[in-house]
């Protein structure tokens, strides 16, 4: 926008405040009121410098409110006060996105930089690519899709394919216009690829509010926005200032004998920003080879606690969109896009003490209280220490100043104490004998790392099984979360994991929190909960060592659960992936009489114990075959897949041996990747590989 044009929008604005204060704007000026706030919007939330004050802003913001209110017919989609929602949202519809939002291949150091600038060269033939750089700003990524120039549509990434539609949330963050003239570069429909994002400020000024009502503070800006935008509320998503950058144009059609007037990505970020988008293009650089991009991130990295913003890496992007759709793209990421990671970030702070915490199979596990030290936009004030033998094999002392690492900018934990720091006043930690929780002694398997509290009725054991049987991965109850399961713990409704189905509806009907309606789903979730499959339950059991992928394999072994008492380890060892230390759990928990007694009191109380319902998958494509999946994958949940699997009469292992037919690699695949490689008889597939086997 011109100085001229400026001053003359400046002008129009003083007008319309003084006729706002002498007597009132009328119908005939909604047109320039309306023009004025959306300019003034983009002063403040897109170039943070606005030119009236607060007040001012709102006089004329409420003018155009009364406007509304007296004339309803004269409100349009994108009038500024249509960003705030008319009460709440009963849910969130999925929608699919115009095109798929992959995920980014990931590169951690510049050698990774060379060999994918090696790789495009090579696949495009150019002796030089041009590429742009930007930041990848760590947030929740939104799709937006214009119309006609007007906002249509706001989902959130989900898997991929499909997002939650959550348009009148999207409404509310004001970095988003609501109408933008994408006609004026010739195209008719645009999908927009950004993220949503709290700035540092906003972020601990949020937070201080919560904790002054007597809340707990949101962990870090990236969940706190990501949780922001699914919230039911549209009015409370307005009051938490998220932000929002679009980085990219992943769709469009353009207008019928018009052509788009851009081919370079770079292009395409000062459009947006041009048409009232905030984006990266001030960011944003466009280099001639790859090492002065690699010079870029380097410097980016070292200055990157100075930004308003969290960001945890750079993203590289071949600028020409020719080149780009000659590279094409992987079902997991686009091949003509890296993002190059920031290392991990550290922080020294003081250990204070130890907790000690209890697990459902009775471990206890060390929890290091430090002072409250920021890492990676986290406040970190806890860190888990795993076991007793760590703690001896890096002499962590109560008192030590120590450095903390969030590995991966997610998990932290202690690397090491700064013995050089200490002043003799640093105590050793002395693991304790006793259970914190109820008294018991513990003890220690002459094999394992660590101490456990043999107490089955242990109260800490007891609510973490509770926990685990109605958790989504095992019996999936909704309504029945930890919360509510603490809470009727303490007050006697339940205790053991037969009590849950027969809670006392009527006691429960009185406390506080719970009407009809959601009384109704709770008592429907149990009871839907009787008939999950056998693997389920079995996994729902917490039996040591029994995870989802073997407690299939158990499942599929018997037609009851029961039956499982009559094999001896030997027997156990026999099936597939089961090896000593599952198999020595397994017969230990079956030949426990409280145990079975446990399970026949279930099956007393209506629920499944056999395998009568499953599907007959014998002769099916995989028969005979194992598989095993590493990585995210793109199209398909994990469990989709596994189910896929055996549908199709293949098997899921839980580990890569010679005993594994196929592993299906996804995004950011591991160990379980590089160990296959060295075994000769596993083929390493695709997910869409996968897919073409099983006919999708």
């Amino acid at each position: 926008m011109t100085t001229d044009s400026i001053k003359e929008i400046q002008a129009k604005t003083t007008a319309l405040l003084a006729t706002a204060r002498g007597g009132g704007i009328t119908v005939h000026e909604i047109d320039s009121l309306r023009d004025a706030l959306r300019f003034h919007e983009y002063r403040y939330y897109i170039q943070n410098d606005p030119l009236i004050s607060d007040f001012e802003y709102d006089t004329l913001y409420k003018s155009l409110e009364a406007l509304e209110t007296d004339n309803p017919d004269l409100i349009i989609a994108d009038s500024p006060t249509q960003r705030v929602g008319k009460g709440l949202t009963k849910e969130f519809p999925t929608v699919p996105h115009l095109v798929p939002m992959l995920s980014l291949d990931n590169s951690y150091n510049a050698d990774d930089l060379l060999a994918f600038d090696r790789k495009t060269r090579e696949a495009t033939g150019r002796e030089t690519i041009d590429y742009c750089v930007e930041p990848k700003f760590d947030g929740a990524s939104i799709s937006l899709v214009y119309e006609d120039d007007r906002l249509i549509r706001g989902a959130t990434r989900g898997d991929g394919v499909h997002g939650d539609d959550i348009t009148p949330n999207i409404r509310q963050i004001r970095t988003i216009p609501l109408a933008a003239k994408f006609a004026a570069h010739g195209l008719h429909t645009a999908e927009i690829r950004g993220e949503v994002l709290i700035n540092k400020t906003n972020f601990a000024a949020f937070n201080e509010s919560l904790v002054e009502a007597g809340g707990q503070p949101l962990a870090n800006p990236r969940n706190a926005a990501a949780g922001t935008l699914r919230i039911k509320d549209p009015v409370e998503v307005g009051r938490r200032k998220l932000e929002a950058f679009v980085y990219s144009l992943g769709y469009y059609t353009t207008l019928p004998g018009r052509t788009e007037d851009f081919t370079t990505h770079a292009e395409t970020l000062a459009m947006l920003y041009e048409l009232g988008f905030r984006s990266p293009a001030r960011e944003m650089k466009v280099f001639s080879g790859i090492q002065a991009v690699i010079d870029y991130c380097l410097a980016f990295e070292e200055g990157r606690d100075d930004l308003p913003y969290e960001i945890d890496g750079m993203v590289i992007k071949v600028n020409e969109f020719a080149l780009q759709e000659t590279l094409g793209m992987t079902s997991h990421h686009p091949r003509w896009a890296i993002a190059y990671k920031f290392k991990a970030r550290q922080a020294t702070s003081k250990l204070l003490r130890i907790e000690y915490q209890v697990g459902r199979t009775g471990n206890i596990g060390p929890v290091a209280k430090i002072e409250p030290v920021p890492i990676g936009g986290v406040t970190v004030t806890s860190v888990s220490l795993f076991n007793e033998d760590i703690i001896r094999d890096k002499d962590i002392r109560i008192g030590d100043t120590v450095l903390v690492e969030r590995a991966g900018d997610v998990i932290p934990y202690i690397v090491k104490p700064l013995t050089e720091l200490r002043d003799g006043t640093e105590q050793p930690i002395v693991f304790p004998t006793c259970c914190p929780s109820c008294g018991d002694a513990l003890y220690r398997a002459a094999d394992e790392a660590a101490w456990r509290c043999p107490n089955a009725s242990c109260p800490a054991q007891a609510l973490e099984r509770l926990f685990h049987f109605a958790s989504k991965d095992a019996m999936d109850i909704r309504g029945l979360g930890e919360a509510n399961i603490e809470k009727f713990y303490k007050i006697g409704l339940l205790s053991s994991i037969p009590d849950i189905y027969r809670l006392d509806f009527e006691a429960i009907g009185k406390l506080e929190g719970f009407g009809a309606k959601s009384l109704e789903k709770l008592r429907t979730a149990i009871d839907s909960s009787k008939t999950q499959p056998l693997h389920r339950l079995l996994f729902a059991l917490g039996i040591r060592y029994v995870g989802e992928t073997t407690a299939k394999t158990l499942a599929h072994a018997v037609h009851h659960l029961l039956d499982l008492q009559s094999f001896d380890e030997e027997a156990l060892k026999g099936l597939e992936d089961i090896g000593p230390k599952v198999a020595g759990s397994v017969a230990s928990f079956f030949a426990n009489a409280d145990n079975r007694a446990l399970l026949k009191e279930l099956e007393d109380l209506g629920l499944t114990l056999t395998n009568d319902h499953r599907k007959d998958t014998t002769g099916g494509d995989l028969q005979g075959l194992s598989f095993l999946f590493t990585g995210t994958l793109v199209r398909l949940k994990r469990s989709e897949a596994e189910q896929l699997v055996e549908d199709n009469g293949g098997t899921i292992v839980s580990g890569v041996s010679s005993k594994l037919s196929y592993l299906v690699v996804g995004e950011d695949a591991g160990s379980k990747l590089e160990k296959a490689k060295k075994i000769t008889s596993v083929r390493i597939i695709s997910e869409d590989e996968f897919l073409k086997m099983v006919g999708k």
